[in-house]
């Protein structure tokens, strides 16, 4: 089972295409909680040098309160990321974590129904794009 589902598009600015994917995800409820910049971390920490590639931390407020409720542990894997990156073959990629397939490690079965839903609004936003 894969644990990200992804989408790829011509080369373009990755903040332009960050604007994009922050709409769509905005339309399925969730907002930007994180955003790692690993170009410029990479740069900064190890002298090395990165194509564009950003991991933004994606929370849909209403699905978090309902899995910790059921769950209190599962901050361990919140919140939803969210990759932007220029690929090797100058592509852009958007991907989304499957939140199905990370909490199958969990072992809480009151939680799938929601993983799913919460994959269900992912998809929907990455489809959009």
């Amino acid at each position: 089972m894969g644990y990200y589902i992804a989408r790829t598009f011509e080369k373009q600015d990755i903040q332009t295409l960050r604007e994009q994917v922050e709409a769509a995800l905005k339309q399925e409820g969730f907002g930007i909680l994180t955003e790692i910049d690993i170009q410029a971390t990479m740069k900064k920490k190890l002298d090395k040098d990165y194509k564009p590639y950003l991991i933004l931390g994606a929370c849909n407020p209403v699905f978090a309160d309902k899995v910790l409720q059921a769950e209190p542990n599962i901050g361990a894997l919140l919140p939803c990321n969210v990759t932007i990156r220029e690929t090797d073959s100058n592509e852009m990629e958007v991907a989304v974590m499957d939140p199905a397939a990370a909490m199958m490690a969990v072992k809480n079965h009151s939680i799938e129904s929601l993983a799913n839903e919460v994959k269900q609004k992912l998809e929907r936003a990455l489809a959009s794009l």
